[in-house]
């Protein structure tokens, strides 16, 4: 199964290590989902993962970026012609679209339904329980 993680997941998997997101982080280091991001995600990731105001503690940053840039696929994706509440959360779906990837997010708000360019988004507890069911 492929997926997307949008920054807020794996910024809550930093910051709750007993959460959902720090499951589907777990989850990620055991193999259970390819991971796909492009240079912006992975930028956006590092620079939220650090921001003082988060207050996360500096090695579970370090932690998840580690894991996080060993596993991760890149992908090339191309832009899309979509408009979003948020223009920054474009990579994650343009990832998603390019590569038929699943789009995880605690925030289904910036991606409006008219505006998913047919990605699947699932909530963090939603592609958890996705992962959990038995094959």
């Amino acid at each position: 199964m492929k997926a997307v993680l949008d920054t807020n997941v794996v910024v809550s998997a930093g910051m709750t290590v007993h959460g959902v997101c720090a499951r589907i982080v777990d989850l990620l280091a055991d193999g259970a989902f390819e991971l796909l991001a492009d240079d912006r995600i992975l930028d956006e990731y590092d620079t939220v993962l650090h921001r003082p105001e988060l207050r996360i503690v500096p090695e579970d940053a370090a932690t998840v970026l580690d894991l996080v840039g060993s596993v991760a696929q890149p992908v090339s994706a191309p832009p899309l012609r979509v408009e979003l509440p948020d223009p920054t959360d474009l990579p994650f779906l343009e990832v998603a679209a390019a590569a038929g990837a699943i789009l995880v997010t605690g925030n289904t708000r910036h991606f409006p339904a008219r505006a998913r360019a047919g990605v699947t988004l699932l909530t963090p507890r939603e592609f958890l329980d996705l992962l959990r069911r038995p094959l």
